[in-house]
Protein backbone atom coordinates (compact mmCIF):
# COMPACT_ATOMS: atom_id res chain seq x y z
CA UNK A 1 0.00 0.00 0.00
CA UNK A 2 0.88 3.62 -0.14
CA UNK A 3 2.40 6.13 2.22
CA UNK A 4 -1.26 7.43 3.23
CA UNK A 5 -1.70 4.78 5.35
CA UNK A 6 -1.50 4.22 9.05
CA UNK A 7 -2.41 1.52 11.58
CA UNK A 8 -3.27 4.24 14.04
CA UNK A 9 -6.55 5.00 12.29
CA UNK A 10 -9.37 3.52 14.37
CA UNK A 11 -11.98 2.03 11.84
CA UNK A 12 -15.50 1.71 13.69
CA UNK A 13 -17.27 -1.38 13.26
CA UNK A 14 -19.54 -1.45 10.01
CA UNK A 15 -17.01 1.11 7.99
CA UNK A 16 -14.37 -0.59 5.69
CA UNK A 17 -12.04 0.98 4.28
CA UNK A 18 -11.60 1.09 0.33
CA UNK A 19 -7.91 1.88 -1.34
CA UNK A 20 -7.81 3.97 -4.57
CA UNK A 21 -5.00 3.54 -7.06
CA UNK A 22 -3.40 6.33 -7.72
CA UNK A 23 -4.69 8.16 -10.17
CA UNK A 24 -8.46 6.40 -11.05
CA UNK A 25 -10.68 8.74 -13.16
CA UNK A 26 -13.29 6.76 -13.23
CA UNK A 27 -13.64 6.76 -9.23
CA UNK A 28 -12.32 10.54 -9.08
CA UNK A 29 -14.52 12.33 -11.70
CA UNK A 30 -12.57 15.53 -11.02
CA UNK A 31 -9.02 14.06 -12.37
CA UNK A 32 -10.82 14.58 -15.91
CA UNK A 33 -11.63 18.53 -15.19
CA UNK A 34 -8.20 19.07 -14.54
CA UNK A 35 -6.84 19.39 -18.50
CA UNK A 36 -10.01 22.14 -19.10
CA UNK A 37 -8.57 24.04 -15.85
CA UNK A 38 -4.90 24.26 -17.04
CA UNK A 39 -6.16 25.16 -20.63
CA UNK A 40 -7.94 28.55 -18.86
CA UNK A 41 -4.87 28.81 -17.19
CA UNK A 42 -2.72 29.08 -19.79
CA UNK A 43 -5.00 31.33 -21.97
CA UNK A 44 -5.04 33.68 -19.37
CA UNK A 45 -1.83 33.78 -18.82
CA UNK A 46 -1.09 34.90 -22.28
CA UNK A 47 -3.89 37.67 -22.30
CA UNK A 48 -1.89 39.10 -18.42
CA UNK A 49 1.24 38.72 -20.20
CA UNK A 50 0.16 41.34 -22.30
CA UNK A 51 -1.47 43.42 -19.58
CA UNK A 52 1.47 44.29 -16.83
CA UNK A 53 -0.51 46.60 -15.52
CA UNK A 54 -3.22 44.12 -14.44
CA UNK A 55 -0.35 42.00 -12.92
CA UNK A 56 1.01 44.98 -11.07
CA UNK A 57 -2.01 45.93 -9.20
CA UNK A 58 -2.54 42.54 -8.19
CA UNK A 59 0.85 41.91 -7.12
CA UNK A 60 2.79 44.57 -6.30
CA UNK A 61 1.88 45.11 -2.55
CA UNK A 62 2.64 48.43 -0.60
CA UNK A 63 5.57 46.60 2.09
CA UNK A 64 6.87 44.30 -0.84
CA UNK A 65 10.93 45.52 -1.18
CA UNK A 66 11.40 47.67 -4.46
CA UNK A 67 13.99 47.68 -7.05
CA UNK A 68 14.96 49.89 -9.69
CA UNK A 69 12.91 47.74 -11.88
CA UNK A 70 9.65 47.21 -10.29
CA UNK A 71 9.66 50.76 -8.59
CA UNK A 72 6.29 52.41 -10.19
CA UNK A 73 3.73 54.81 -8.42
CA UNK A 74 0.11 53.00 -7.38
CA UNK A 75 -2.82 55.19 -8.71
Amino acid sequence: MGWHVSGRVGVPEGVGLVFLPPYSPELQPVERVWPLVNEAVAERCLVLAQDPETLRRHTLFHWWPRTKASAYTPS
